[in-house]
C-alpha cells in the first residue's frame, strides 16, 4: 500500500524542501522564457486536490508541485477539497480566477462523471476547465477472496452467472474509479454482482480479504503484497493489454474484447487560463516526467507516465468522459 505522506494536507515546496530530481534542461528553458516574460508566476500558485491526503491523486500532485516550485521558483501550495467524488474541489477550480494561480489535479473517471452523479454540482468539466497537462494512466487489479471458486476470468464469469446477486463488489465508494470499473465489466458480461460501497479503500479491502465481501477493483500498490502472499487471488489487470509490471498477469480484455478500466490523472486550469501560461506549466511538467527519477515514483504509484500537450490532454478527457458516462447511465449510479 503507499503510505500516506508524513506532512499537513496544505504545504508549500521550497528549493531546500525539493528532492533534487534532475532537470530536463532543454524543455525548461523554453518554459523559463515564456515565465519570464510574462513575470509568471510572481506569488504562490495553488494546487487543488479533490482528495484526502495519502492517496494516489494527492502524492502525485505533491511530487509534481515539488518540481514546479523549484523549475519556477515559486511556492506552489497543495489544497486538498475532498468530498463528492473529487467534485467538491473540481467545482471550486472551475470558480477560481483564470490567472494561473490556481491548478487542479484532474481524476479520471471520478472528475468525469461528476455533474451526472451529483446533479446540484455548478461546473462541467470540458466546459469550465483548460487542460493543462497529462500526467499517467494506472490500471487496476481485478481481484477475488481466495474462497471464490475461480483463478480465470472465464471461471469468474461463468461462477457469477451460475450465482446471480451472490457476489458482492467492494469498492471505496459511490462513483468511485473501482465502482464503475465495475460497473462496466457488468455492463460489458452481464454477470449480476452487487456493489457494496466504503467509506475509502482500506475499509473496502479490510473487508475483501476477511471474506465480508467476494470481489474489488483496487489499484496496484494497496493490493500487490497481498495477491502475492495468497491473501487475494488476482485475476487480471485492466489495462488494455498486459501491465510491465506485471507480466504474467492476463488482461480482461484478452477474455472480455474491447474492456480497458484505468485511472488517468493530470493537471487542469480554470477555463480562462492564459495559453502562455498552460504552455509553461505543460512544458515544465513533461520535463519532469521525462526525468528517471521522477518516473520511477510514478511508477512506484502503479502507473505508466503520458506526457502529452494541452490539447493532447483535452483529448484524453473528452473521450474519458465520454466513455464513463455511458457507463454511469447504463448502471443508473446514484449518490448514497
Amino acid at each position: 500500500m503507499v503510505p500516506p505522506l508524513e506532512r499537513p494536507p496544505t504545504m508549500r515546496f521550497s528549493r531546500r524542501g525539493f528532492l533534487r530530481l534532475p532537470v530536463g534542461a532543454a524543455a525548461l528553458r523554453a518554459s523559463a522564457r515564456v515565465a519570464m516574460a510574462r513575470g509568471y508566476p510572481d506569488r504562490p500558485v495553488r494546487i487543488i486536490v479533490g482528495f484526502p491526503p495519502g492517496g494516489v491523486g494527492d502524492i502525485l500532485a505533491r511530487l509534481i508541485g515539488q518540481w514546479l516550485s523549484v523549475q519556477l521558483d515559486q511556492a506552489f501550495v497543495i489544497e486538498n477539497r475532498p468530498g463528492a467524488a473529487g467534485n467538491i474541489g473540481a467545482e471550486a477550480a472551475a470558480r477560481a480566477p483564470g490567472d494561473g494561480y490556481t491548478l487542479l489535479q484532474i481524476g479520471l473517471p471520478p472528475h468525469a462523471i461528476g455533474t451526472e452523479i451529483y446533479p446540484k454540482l455548478n461546473f462541467d468539466i470540458l466546459r469550465d476547465i483548460a487542460p493543462v497537462a497529462s500526467i499517467m494512466r494506472a490500471p487496476t487489479l481485478l481481484e477475488v477472496n481466495p474462497s471464490v471458486p475461480a483463478t480465470t476470468i472465464p471461471e469468474f464469469i461463468a461462477y457469477a452467472k451460475a450465482h446471480p446477486g451472490r457476489i458482492a463488489m467492494a469498492s471505496n465508494g459511490t462513483g468511485s474509479g473501482p465502482h464503475i470499473y465495475g460497473e462496466l465489466f457488468r455492463m460489458m458480461t452481464t454477470v449480476d454482482i452487487t456493489h457494496v460501497p466504503y467509506r475509502g479503500s482500506g475499509p473496502a479491502l479490510t473487508d475483501l480479504l476477511g471474506g465480508q465481501v467476494q470481489m474489488m477493483f483496487d489499484n496496484v500498490p494497496s493490493s500487490i503484497e497481498h495477491v502475492r502472499a495468497g491473501r487475494l487471488r488476482a485475476l487480471a489487470v485492466t489495462a488494455a493489454t498486459r501491465w510491465p509490471g506485471l507480466p504474467d498477469l492476463p488482461a480482461v480484455a484478452e477474455f472480455v474484447p474491447g474492456y480497458e478500466a484505468s485511472s488517468w490523472f493530470g493537471f487542469g486550469a480554470p477555463k480562462s487560463t492564459p495559453a502562455d501560461i498552460i504552455d509553461t506549466l505543460n512544458s515544465t511538467i513533461n520535463a519532469a516526467l521525462a526525468d528517471p527519477t521522477m518516473k520511477r515514483k510514478l511508477t512506484e504509484l502503479g502507473g505508466d507516465v503520458l506526457p502529452l500537450s494541452p490539447a493532447g490532454t483535452g483529448e484524453v478527457i473528452a473521450s474519458e468522459t465520454a466513455k464513463w458516462l455511458k457507463v454511469v447511465r447504463f448502471a443508473g449510479i446514484k449518490p448514497e
